[in-house]
């Protein structure tokens, strides 16, 4: 268990990081039909280079894959991207049921409807940057399989998607970025043409990346179970028993390795949400496998500096991505 200073540098980090006000994308489009399946796009702005195409940053948000937590409280990061002359895709996705109000059937409040008409605002970003409110307890963390699909069906409809919505990209220069859970969805997504034969999402070659950037990311389940991150959110994802052990080939990034695409791994030593035991192993087990992860460990950092634009730690996420972008 953290002591108490650093459960109280932890809320300070947290209070900071949702304090920033929600930013509107420039555009939003659906991939789907359920009204978590949209992506809102950021044209890049600031420094850019006159004539010349813009990488593109894919960003998965965490919360643990619970409903409470949607893509809102990263729009200030993608801002803060776009502004350093990224074109960003902010993707949301089903999470888990449970103790949300307000939305459709995805317990969104103010998310877009199927159409890709949002409330809350001309671009559908409502309310606070931070997670939406609870009316009934703790979300369950995820949907098995609904989840997964979401996320590969974003990854496949983007290049259509960014042709129209966002043209000042550069779709051959994409870097996928994920926080938490969604470090854990950015790592699988990079390793879905090593997916067991039968899975639904396995495709034949490598998703078409730059790289991975993964902040604090839920890349190991077994370690991230045994050490109880986020109140088990591994195994409520995956379920429990048997569906733990049996669905883990085809869910943890630590079962899917070596997966040929260039990965940065950025984690603060003193998180407490995802502490960094998780990271390090997913890179032991890469580099048991013959590929090397890269993994920045920053001092007296914590979980949620890395997605927080007033924290020295985001700009060092800004230059990992530009490593891999340019």
């Amino acid at each position: 268990m953290p002591d108490d200073a650093a459960a109280a540098r932890d809320a300070a980090e947290e209070q900071s990081a949702f304090s920033h006000p929600p930013v509107d994308p420039d555009a939003i489009a659906s991939y789907g039909d359920h009204p978590d399946q949209v992506i809102d796009f950021y044209a890049p702005r600031g420094e850019t280079v006159p004539g010349v195409p813009a990488p593109l940053v894919v960003l998965l948000h965490g919360g643990a894959w619970r409903a409470p937590y949607d893509r809102r409280h990263v729009t200030p990061l993608a801002d803060f991207l776009a502004r350093r002359g990224f074109a960003v895709a902010n993707v949301e996705y089903r999470r888990g049921d449970g103790g949300v109000a307000g939305g459709g059937p995805g317990g969104v409040a103010g998310s877009a409807d199927a159409s890709g008409v949002a409330g809350g605002g001309s671009a559908g970003v409502a309310g606070s940057a931070g997670p939406a409110d609870s009316a009934g307890g703790e979300a369950v963390a995820g949907r098995w399989p609904d989840t997964f699909d979401d996320v590969a069906a974003a990854v496949d409809a983007l290049p259509a998607l960014v042709r129209e919505a966002l043209p000042q990209a550069d779709a051959r220069r994409t870097v996928l970025v994920g926080h938490s859970a969604g470090g854990h969805l950015a790592l699988w997504v990079a390793a879905r043409h090593v997916l067991p034969a039968d899975a639904p999402w396995r495709t034949d070659r490598p998703v078409p990346l730059r790289g991975v950037v993964a902040l604090a990311p839920i890349a190991d389940f077994t370690v991230a179970d045994k050490l109880d991150v986020c109140g088990g959110a591994t195994r409520q994802l995956l379920g429990g028993g048997v569906e733990f052990a049996e669905r883990q080939p085809y869910a943890d990034p630590a079962f899917l390795l070596p997966t040929g695409i260039a990965t940065t791994l950025v984690q603060g030593r003193t998180d407490i949400v995802v502490p960094p035991a998780v990271a390090e192993s997913y890179a032991d087990a890469a580099a048991k496998a013959g590929e090397v992860v890269g993994l920045t460990l920053l001092e007296d950092v914590g979980h949620f500096p890395l997605i927080d634009p007033a924290a020295d730690a985001c700009a060092v996420v800004v230059e990992e991505i530009a490593q891999l972008a340019w």
